[in-house]
């Protein structure tokens, strides 16, 4: 009786989440109501979950709960530490979960809300999850190594060399993206300055508080941690109100991008419970709340969708990137859908941090889920407000004009009509100057977000809502930079180990400074260009972040793949195969486009060409021309770095096939380099010594 009720209950969710779903897909001409999007993530979400993911655990990979983790065998108390599943999960969701899911469902919607929900509901379960998931599994079956040195390992000095290389140089650009979508929000707006900066000290006070002051009151810290983070969006809207402290936090672009780079340096070298782990687990905190109580008001308010299912900009003509929905919307929505990113967490620091491999299906699986439900409700914040609003917000000045009147009658004449006075008042409400050309999709969504927290909670509190949403997202953003800046690190040493082994020792102090600065200013160039750019950066450097994102999915995947095979499981390989061949068809076609594309606003070779020619006829205004060389140079470098980046992963597909193809032949290959059984000491019915 019991299994029955079971049954009925899940074949209920199903049929609940294909009506929603149906709902979505098929609904032409009417608004839709949001409640459609909840009911189909959660659904799809709980079903996925519980079947798909429990049987990849349990059949496919097979975690054993009795063995030992590399942060028990290897613990060292500065990166191998044994930690509670809990703050494990939001360390490794708050540093998976970056501007990504935020910002792409965003910028995608200049396609419709169609496209980016079906992709973010389907190749999460299918695809991101699966990624991370196993990726996690296979990284602490081998002393939690980094995935450019597990391709090394299995596939060989050719393939391997490749995926070190290709897996840490898109890291850098990943990271450098980040940081300009956090510079974009935080210029000119000395209240999200003084927010964001306050959440440094927060999480050292936390890591103290936790470490020395009260070791093992979590909830203690955590209450202490998430009092102080909300006390300091209300202190920065009083830093704004004071015309002398306000100037301290009135920065410039550059400024800010100069602070980020010294934040993630520092985050990459100070001891891992200091900063980098009560701050994620306090953002979790933020995070999860942010999202539960969007949800909640989503609820309540149930607010229709403004945006249609599919705008003419599927055409490839839209204003915020340039590119047809195939295969732009793919590589537009990368983190909550499939996000190669994921997987240098997955074999970065979360591995040594993981206690049980029980808790790898919950972590893995489980936080993808969480961050594809993130970008849901990003779809649906961004798509509730009034196009018009939507694409004055997010158009770059390049494109609809300088002035508020040329923007409004360029916007206005796409069939989204908005008005001077509306924007006006809007920038109003929420405490800023202006929200014209805000690019890079983080000053939308908080405009999404406090809109309909307003509704439900108090509309005199605009400016309120408005910067915590700045907060909530800065917060997403620049956790995955510090973490991602330290596994950066951790790569880096694991390829310069490869030369001079005390370079590997993650611990070796000298190792540790010269790489962490390495990696920063590889990433900091990449944001310097971004922040130069008249036109925000995003045109520039977004489409380069989603193509390299997808392709170091696809780097995952082909190594989780090469392994599944050589363990003799060639018949489970399809579950990473088949998620492989998809972003392999989709990242080869836009790495093509933007490389071979005539198109100005597509191709990266035509644009610099373009401006050059421009620059040689004196036809550039003279703020732009004084730029030019620059952004010509920079141009040229994302279109080289765009054919590097294809090649390299074809290159490792290919001697993946070719290890793959050895083995089953009886061929001989490289060995499995999963490290020897050793039963945990950390179970709860282990007979202790």
């Amino acid at each position: 009786m019991n299994n029955l009720l079971k049954n009925s209950i899940w074949v209920l969710i199903a049929a609940l989440g294909a009506a929603a779903v149906g709902g979505i897909a098929l609904n032409r001409g009417e608004h839709i109501n949001t409640l459609w999007f909840v009911t189909a993530a959660l659904c799809v979400y709980a079903i996925a979950y519980r079947f798909y993911a429990a049987w990849i655990a349990a059949t496919v990979l097979a975690v054993d709960e009795t063995r030992a983790t590399p942060a028990e065998r290897l613990d060292n108390g500065r990166d191998f530490v044994p930690t509670n599943k809990w703050i494990v999960f939001g360390h490794h969701f708050a540093a998976i979960a970056g501007p990504g899911p935020l910002v792409g469902p965003t910028l995608a919607a200049q396609f419709g809300y169609l496209p980016g929900t079906l992709w973010i509901l389907f190749g999460a379960v299918l695809g991101g999850c699966v990624q991370d998931m196993v990726t996690l599994f296979l990284s602490t079956r081998r002393d939690a190594k980094s995935l450019g040195q597990m391709a090394r390992d299995e596939l060989g000095a050719l393939g391997g060399t490749a995926a070190l290389i290709g897996t840490f140089a898109i890291m850098i650009i990943l990271i450098a993206v980040l940081g300009l979508v956090v510079v974009n929000a935080m210029k000119h707006s000395p209240w999200a300055t003084a927010t964001v900066s306050a959440t440094i000290p927060i999480a050292m006070i936390v890591g103290l508080y936790m470490r020395s002051f009260r070791p093992g009151q979590v909830l203690e810290a955590s209450a202490l941690g998430v009092a102080l983070l909300l006390l300091s969006v209300m202190g920065g809207g009083w830093i704004d109100d004071n015309p002398t402290l306000r100037t301290w936090f009135d920065h410039e672009g550059l400024m800010l991008a100069w602070c980020v780079m010294a934040y993630g340096f520092a985050a990459a070298i100070l001891p891992v419970w200091l900063l980098l782990a009560p701050r994620d687990y306090l953002s979790t905190y933020v995070k999860l709340g942010t999202i539960t109580l969007l949800a909640v008001a989503i609820i309540m308010l149930q607010p229709t969708v403004k945006m249609p299912a599919l705008t003419q900009f599927i055409d490839g003509t839209g204003p915020i990137f340039g590119g047809k929905l195939f295969p732009f919307v793919f590589i537009t929505i990368a983190c909550g859908a499939i996000s190669g990113f994921h997987s240098l967490i997955a074999s970065g620091t979360t591995p040594k941090l993981l206690s049980n491999e029980r808790d790898i299906r919950m972590i893995g699986y489980g936080g993808m889920l969480l961050e594809s439900f993130v970008a849901i409700m990003a779809m649906m914040a961004a798509t509730v407000l009034d196009p018009g609003v939507f694409f004055a917000i997010n158009s770059p000045a390049g494109v609809v004009g300088k002035e508020a009147v040329d923007a409004v009658a360029k916007i206005s004449s796409w069939g989204f009509p908005v008005t001077v006075d509306q924007m006006q008042l809007l920038a109003s409400q929420m405490g800023e100057a202006t929200l014209f050309a805000r690019t890079g999709g983080a000053p939308s969504l908080a405009v999404g977000m406090a809109s309909i927290f307003g509704s439900a909670f108090g509309e005199s509190m605009l400016a309120l809502w408005y910067h915590f949403a700045i907060m909530f997202e800065a917060i997403f953003i620049l956790t995955t930079l510090d973490a991602g800046t330290r596994v950066g690190r951790f790569m880096l040493q694991d390829m310069l180990g490869n030369i001079w082994p005390k370079m590997a020792e993650t611990s070796w102090t000298p190792s540790v400074v010269l790489t962490s600065a390495l990696v920063v200013a590889g990433w900091g160039y990449f944001l310097y260009i971004g922040v130069i750019d008249p036109n925000g950066g995003v045109n520039i450097l977004w489409p380069l972040f989603g193509i390299a994102n997808q392709m170091l999915a696809a780097i995952a995947l082909c190594v989780a793949t090469g392994i599944l095979i050589k363990s003799d499981k060639l018949k489970y390989a399809w579950v990473t195969g088949l998620p492989l061949t998809w972003l392999v068809t989709i990242t080869s076609t836009a790495a093509w486009e933007k490389i071979a594309s005539d198109n100005t606003r597509i191709g990266f070779f035509s644009a610099a060409n373009d401006l050059a020619n421009k620059l040689a006829a004196g036809a550039l205004p003279p703020e732009k021309a004084a730029v030019a060389p620059q952004l010509i140079f920079n141009l040229h470098l994302d279109g080289w770095i765009t054919l590097f980046f294809v090649a390299l992963l074809w290159l490792i597909v290919f001697d993946m096939l070719r290890v793959c193809s050895r083995y089953l032949a009886g061929k001989p290959v490289l060995p499995l380099a999963e490290s020897p059984h050793s039963p945990s000491r950390l179970i709860e019915d282990w007979v202790r010594d």
